[in-house]
């Protein structure tokens, strides 16, 4: 074992518990932020042209784009988490089997994915509640980004990858790059260069073809447990099947997410596009508090996978209860801090004063529930580090799914635009106590089967 990989050993089973952590879910964090970065920077800057119908446009088209990270996200936890459990158990050529095995099928899947949104982009936008002022910059935007779905998805899964053998930092050097990269040129191409929405699709994609060569160059010259020799791809092909199973609990969330937002956006658009430009808004913060709690949690998994498969379970309980702990101090700060600044915050979206009080009076639906959030991230990112995929996927279809999904039709009915809002706090209450719920009870069991 190098030095490298023994330094990343020791980070998972000898340093003290919080500074694993630390070590761990910042730079998780701080990438997942960066992926907000890149969508709060495309609404951003086309807000500043000052038409309400463009934002509205991005917001209508954005759902698409997170299902496509969702897939991406679904291969790269799903792998890391085998990779994690491979290295605490000493299985180096597992690992990088399954490395290679899942980036390749990224690739062979974002190629199919453009091809789909490409056919089929004018009954999508039908779907997706596209209005007639709205439209002629949705479609740009969706097919702006199709070609460059290979980029989101190999970035996303990638970044996973480095994180499994504890490149943390590397993986943060990436996303730093592709996220400046997105942030440089979005004024450049819809500001000076007057490219509107277009711009902005172009930078994404940018952004994250810049992250990928980044990504690529390191494992290339230092991973340790990671490869992407193709001649690996194939080499362990059934392993392909429990990283779709451990993938998909967090997949399902960013994929429930999606469809949450476009059925949302399809109750909005009864209400005229100033509503869904101001949901979108709002959005953003409550976007922010469970990303940020998803990221650490997220950051965490690695931790948790190496210790169970290494079988060290008071320092998985440790792990757990620590973590647990910074999740709800996090989502009360990020709650208070969005609540004191959410005249700022929905002013960098939405300039029309009308329109930015009704985002105001949204986003205290929308962060309410933010303490309780990260309950339901943490058990999921156990669940999936201990291989109890069914009981993850349960846990990750509670909240955009099993609950939401139902909820934002019901208090619709009862409450109007204002209930859209309403079933997410409710959701993320009842979708808390039932993660709860489900983690002690495998808990119990892990502890059982393995005394």
């Amino acid at each position: 074992m190098d030095g490298k990989s023994a330094k990343n050993e020791r980070l998972f089973r000898e340093a003290p518990v919080w500074k694993s952590i630390a070590s761990l879910a910042i730079p998780s964090l701080l990438s997942i932020l960066v992926m907000i970065f890149y969508n709060l920077a495309d609404t951003f800057f086309i807000a500043q042209l000052g038409d309400t119908a463009k934002v509205a446009a991005v917001s209508i088209v954005s759902p698409v784009f997170s299902i496509i990270m969702a897939l991406g996200t679904m291969l790269g936890v799903g792998a890391g988490t085998v990779i994690s459990v491979a290295f605490g158990a000493g299985d180096a050529e597992k690992a990088k089997n399954t490395a290679s095995l899942c980036f390749y099928a990224g690739i062979a899947l974002s190629a199919l994915i453009s091809v789909l949104l490409l056919a089929f982009s004018a009954p999508l936008l039908r779907f997706l509640g596209t209005q007639p002022e709205m439209w002629d910059d949705a479609a740009t935007y969706l097919r702006v980004l199709a070609p460059g779905t290979v980029f989101m998805i190999s970035s996303t899964t990638v970044s996973a990858l480095i994180r499994a053998e504890g490149g943390v930092r590397e993986g943060l050097r990436g996303y730093l790059a592709g996220t400046v990269t997105n942030i440089v040129l979005d004024p450049l191409f819809i500001l000076v260069f007057r490219w509107g929405v277009a711009g902005a699709a172009v930078a994404t994609v940018l952004g994250n073809l810049v992250s990928v060569l980044i990504y690529l160059a390191y494992i290339r010259r230092h991973a340790t447990v990671v490869s992407l020799d193709p001649k690996r791809a194939l080499a362990d092909a059934a392993v392909l099947g429990s990283v779709i199973a451990l993938g998909v609990p967090n997949a399902v969330s960013t994929l429930l997410s999606g469809f949450a937002s476009t059925f949302s956006n399809q109750l909005l658009s009864t209400h005229g596009t100033d509503a869904i430009a101001a949901m979108a808004a709002a959005g953003k913060s409550s976007m922010l508090i469970s990303m940020v709690q998803m990221g650490i949690c997220m950051g965490v998994q690695p931790l948790l996978a190496y210790n169970f498969g290494a079988k060290n379970i008071e320092r998985l309980k440790e792990t757990l209860r620590k973590t647990a702990l910074l999740t709800v101090l996090v989502g009360l700060a990020s709650a208070a801090l969005c609540f004191i600044f959410r005249r700022w915050v929905i002013g960098l979206f939405l300039k029309e004063a009308q329109v930015a009080q009704t985002g105001e009076s949204l986003i205290l639906w929308l962060i309410a529930g933010a303490p309780f959030l990260g309950f339901v991230y943490l058990s999921t990112n156990y669940l999936q580090a201990t291989k109890k995929a069914s009981a993850a996927i349960l846990v990750s279809l509670l909240r955009q799914g099993l609950l939401l999904i139902p909820l934002l039709y019901l208090f619709h009915r009862l409450l109007g635009l204002t209930g859209i809002a309403a079933a997410h706090l409710a959701t993320d209450i009842g979708a808390a106590a039932l993660a709860t719920l489900i983690f002690f009870v495998h808990y119990r069991r892990m502890r059982r089967e393995l005394a």
